[in-house]
């Protein structure tokens, strides 16, 4: 397994990059999404791109309350099915299966979510992931 980032999401990217600039952080790269209405902001110290701040703003939010900023934190593993098997045997709520292969939610006692996604390419979809529902929200 391997940390990917932790996910925050922000109200105003600009003064964000601008904060986490001065804390000595530098934006790696930017996705936007004009469907989803979002954009998605990678951050992170020079030398250790490893460890990233993923900046999340969605294009209609008009401030947030009661800590829903705090995303997640993200974990690259080298099975997605086999990481959710082991999680979900141990009593974890699966809150959004690795339908595609590539991603999953957990969330931890305290209700943090955390983030899995499949190293390298997506697994080909399996049961009983494939057409499992998402249980609460990620």
């Amino acid at each position: 397994m391997k940390y990917l980032h932790t996910m925050i999401r922000v109200s105003d990217p600009d003064e964000t990059i601008r904060f986490f600039n001065l804390l000595g952080l530098k934006e790696l790269r930017r996705y936007d999404n004009p469907q989803g209405r979002f954009t998605l902001i990678f951050l992170a110290a020079p030398g250790d791109e490893s460890a990233q701040v993923e900046l999340t703003h969605n294009w209609d939010e008009r401030g947030y309350t009661g800590g829903r900023n705090f995303g997640h934190i993200a974990y690259e593993v080298d099975d997605i099915y086999a990481s959710v098997e082991r999680l979900a045997a141990g009593g974890v709520a699966i809150n959004r299966p690795p339908r595609d292969g590539r991603m999953a939610f957990v969330r931890s006692p305290d209700g943090i979510s955390i983030e899995l996604l499949q190293k390298g390419d997506p697994l080909p979809p399996r049961e009983p992931w494939a057409s499992a529902p998402n249980i609460g929200q990620w």
